[in-house]
């Protein structure tokens, strides 16, 4: 499980994992799941064109994703937002269908993009990997203050100077680079269950900003971690783990949030 041949796969999950818990506290804290849900799934078009065209499928993928949050950012300000974000998935997977059509590895490149090919991930391959990872980090430690604030407070945040429109571009970016990174890794269906599951459970253990965005990269490194070692065990795809475990992440924040409250309330005692 940790010889020469499996570590690639420790490295890039523990990178995806880090990744995911981090953005993905801000994708919940912002309520944009459909988006982070939309802009993996349709940039696998991406990648498949470069794979027609000979090119780098990481750019691809990057190129893609960051042109769909181009698109749902400036339109989704003139139109629903919803609507913007559900088109421009549509328009993707309509492209990555017809690209995937010419391609002469029609189904391998479906699964490789839909579910991931984490124990596939090469030594050349990890460095642009690592890469997109310094600069998703750099940009949310940038963004931080002026994120929390229109995420939390956008009233103040606009009196501050903090345009929402500005951003919300600019955050969208940061998840079209988080999902170009970890597409390859855990596939297109399954990012979203971990850039959400993990930060939505974090965020029901706790009420501190910054606690719950550390406890989201816990709970998603522990999510990776297990479904790489279970999946080596038990011969079962590394993707099913990673949804699994993510949903039941999420379903135990949820009790302890409910334990919490009950706690929380104090019995009122009627006299005689």
């Amino acid at each position: 499980m940790f010889g020469p041949s499996f570590l690639n796969a420790w490295y890039v999950g523990t990178i995806v994992a880090v990744i995911a818990g981090t953005v993905g506290f801000f994708v919940v804290l912002r309520g944009e799941a459909f988006p982070a849900h939309a802009i993996p799934n349709g940039a696998f078009a991406g990648a498949a064109a470069a794979n027609v065209l000979g090119f780098n499928t990481l750019l691809g993928l990057a190129v893609c994703a960051v042109l769909a949050a181009f698109g749902i950012a400036t339109l989704g300000r003139r139109d629903r937002h919803d609507v913007v974000t559900a088109l421009a998935l549509v328009m993707m997977l309509a492209l990555g269908a017809l690209f995937l059509s010419r391609s002469g590895q029609y189904e391998p490149q479906i699964f490789s993009l839909l579910f991931g090919e984490v124990l596939g991930v090469s030594t050349i391959e990890l460095l642009p990997v690592a890469a997109l990872a310094v600069v998703c980090v750099a940009a949310v430690v940038f963004l931080y203050r002026p994120l929390m604030l229109s995420s939390v407070v956008p009233e103040i945040g606009e009196a501050k100077g903090v345009r929402a429109s500005r951003m919300e571009l600019a955050f969208l970016v940061v998840v079209a680079l988080a999902t170009a990174m970890t597409v390859p890794v855990v596939g297109a269906l399954l990012i979203f269950s971990l850039m959400i599951g993990p930060p939505a459970a974090a965020r029901s253990f706790t009420d501190r900003p910054l606690s719950a965005l550390l406890l989201s990269v816990a709970i998603a490194l522990v999510t990776v971690w297990l479904s790489i070692a279970i999946s080596y065990f038990s011969n079962w795809p590394i993707g099913f783990f990673v949804g699994t475990l993510g949903a039941f992440s999420y379903a135990v924040g949820r009790g302890w949030a409910a334990l919490r409250r009950r706690r929380s309330v104090a019995p009122v005692l009627v006299g005689p």
